[in-house]
């Protein structure tokens, strides 16, 4: 699986791009022509052959009434501090019910935060990857529930961006309705098309760690000495994700 993370400054994108290669670069090809599995229920939890899952887990349950009322709280342990989430059923329930069986999966526990930004218009911590590389994912896919109460953001004059604020959970893709486990907590507002699902908010324990990640700065590189978008200097790795009865 290869799901290499690329950013446009100019428009302020997050996107995933995805492709299959193997070690030697050629395409790999599924073992059958079968086509992928996919749920029955309303979030049709699509698998996806040529991007197999960096960690063996199935398809999440897709009840014909995903629960869409009510909040979920997540007790994230990192190796930088707590990071508490608060995952909004009543804004993206097939999100909420997929982040949720990859957490009772362990999916994400013992994974690194491969990405952080420092753009002026883009601040956002990425984690959700095991191979750590950007690269990784659950090995199936699933529908955006895009955000439609977020304000336009006041860095764009155009209007077409929107605000997402210091705070919020999002889940990153490689396009329309390519959700998988990657996702993005925002450290400080940034202003990006409201094509990324927003499914909860931190903590205000985990908006102290995110600041402190955010402080580190980014590994600099030898074309890049002071970079705006790369690894996070401060090794950040979820230690646990819970499911937990507190806020």
């Amino acid at each position: 699986m290869k799901r290499a993370l690329m950013t446009a400054l100019a428009s302020a994108a997050l996107v995933v791009s995805g492709g299959s290669t193997t070690s030697g670069g050629s395409t790999t090809a599924s073992a059958s022509d079968a086509p992928p599995r996919t749920t029955h229920g309303p979030c049709q939890y699509t698998q996806t052959p040529s991007e197999p899952a960096a960690r063996r887990v199935p398809l999440p349950p897709d009840p014909r009434h995903t629960p869409s009322h009510g909040t979920v709280g997540m007790a994230v342990r990192t190796s930088q501090g707590p990071l508490p989430l608060r995952l909004d059923r009543a804004k993206a329930p097939c999100t909420v019910q997929s982040f949720v069986h990859l957490a009772r999966h362990q999916f994400y526990d013992r994974t690194v935060c491969h990405r952080l930004t420092a753009y002026p218009t883009l601040k956002v911590l990425q984690c959700g990857d095991p191979t750590g590389t950007g690269e990784g994912g659950p090995g199936y896919e699933y529908k955006d529930e895009l955000p439609v109460d977020l304000p336009p953001a006041p860095s764009d004059p155009t209007g077409a961006r929107r605000l997402y604020g210091r705070g919020l959970l999002a889940m990153a893709n490689a396009g329309p309705n390519t959700n998988g486990s990657q996702f993005f907590v925002v450290y400080g507002d940034s202003a990006l098309r409201p094509n990324y699902t927003v499914f909860g908010t931190v903590g205000a324990a985990g908006l102290k760690t995110l600041d402190k990640i955010a402080a580190g700065g980014i590994e600099p590189t030898t074309p890049d000495p002071a970079p705006v978008d790369g690894t996070p200097v401060l090794r950040t790795e979820l230690l646990s994700v819970r499911l937990s009865c507190r806020p």
